[in-house]
C-alpha cells in the first residue's frame, strides 16, 4: 500500500522514523512545516499520518472520532489497541496518542480508503494560510508570530455509506472561539462523491499564545511558509540544520 515507505513493523510495533514522517508531511500533505523536518528541535510525527495509519489497518467505518491526545516522536514502537467500538495507539508504557471510536458499516477496500486519505491530508494541508490567517484576522487574534503553534485536538467523519466513488472533501464553514490566551477553531467540511454530498468531516484545532492580530508580523509568518514551500522535498538533498519560524503544527 502506498503508506508502506513511511513506517515501519518491528517486533509486532510500528515504528516511523523522522525522515519517513518528514518526507509524508511534504509528499502526501503538502506540509511544510518545520517542526515534521528531521532535525527540528520540537520534532514530531504529523497527526495525518497516524490517521492515514489507522484506516489502513483498521478499516473505514461510517462514523469515526479521532481524539489526539499527545505528541508523537520519532522512532516510539506503537501499538494498536482494538476493540468492537474503539482504537487506542498507544506505547508500551501505556501513554495513549491517539484514540479512536467508530460504529457503523466498516470496509476494508484499499483503494477507497487510499483515495479518502488522499483528500482528508490534502485538505488538512490547507489549514495554515488558506484558512487560519484570513479566519484569525476576521476575529483580530493571531497566535505567537515567534512560536505559533496550531494542534490537532480531534476530527470526526460522518458518512452515509461506504459508496464513494472519487472523494473529495470542500471546506463549507470555518469558526474561531478565543479564550484567553487559546483559541479553538472548527472546521466542517462536506465530503462528496462524484461530486454529490455523501457525508461531512469535521476538525478541532486549538491556537496558544493568542494576542491581537498584526498584519506585519503575520505577513512575516506567511512569507517564511511559503519560503519552506518553495523549498519543498529539496530539504532532503540539502543542509537544513536548524529550527525555523512558521506555523507549526501537531497535524
Amino acid at each position: 500500500m502506498f503508506l508502506d515507505r513511511f513506517h515501519s513493523v518491528q517486533d509486532g510495533h510500528i515504528v516511523i522514523s523522522a525522515l519517513q514522517a518528514s518526507q509524508f508531511a511534504k509528499e502526501i500533505a503538502g506540509d511544510f512545516n518545520p517542526i515534521h523536518d528531521p532535525d527540528a528541535r520540537r520534532f514530531c510525527v504529523p497527526g495525518d499520518l497516524l490517521f492515514a495509519i489507522v484506516l489502513a489497518r483498521f478499516g473505514l467505518s461510517e462514523n469515526m472520532t479521532f481524539r489526539f491526545r499527545s505528541l508523537l516522536g520519532e522512532g516510539v514502537p506503537l501499538k494498536f489497541v482494538e476493540t468492537e467500538n474503539a482504537i487506542d495507539v498507544c506505547d508500551d508504557a501505556g501513554k495513549v496518542y491517539i484514540e479512536v471510536a467508530r460504529s457503523g458499516a466498516r470496509t476494508q477496500d484499499a483503494q477507497l480508503i487510499e483515495d479518502i486519505t488522499r483528500a482528508y491530508v490534502a485538505a488538512s494541508g490547507k489549514n495554515f494560510p488558506h484558512t487560519l490567517k484570513p479566519l484569525m484576522e476576521s476575529n483580530g487574534v493571531m497566535f505567537n508570530p515567534d512560536r505559533p503553534m496550531v494542534m490537532y485536538e480531534s476530527m470526526s467523519l460522518a458518512l452515509d455509506n461506504l459508496d464513494l466513488p472519487s472523494p473529495g472533501l470542500e471546506l463549507h464553514n470555518a469558526t474561531l472561539e478565543a479564550a484567553g490566551k487559546r483559541g479553538n477553531v472548527f472546521l466542517e467540511y462536506r465530503l462528496t462523491a462524484d461530486n454529490k454530498p455523501v457525508g461531512e468531516v469535521t476538525k478541532r484545532l486549538v491556537l496558544s499564545g493568542l494576542r491581537p492580530y498584526c498584519a506585519e508580523a503575520m505577513a512575516g509568518v506567511i512569507e517564511e511558509f511559503y519560503r519552506l514551500k518553495a523549498r519543498g522535498a529539496d530539504y532532503f538533498n540539502k543542509d537544513n540544520s536548524g529550527d525555523h519560524k512558521n506555523a507549526n503544527s501537531a497535524g
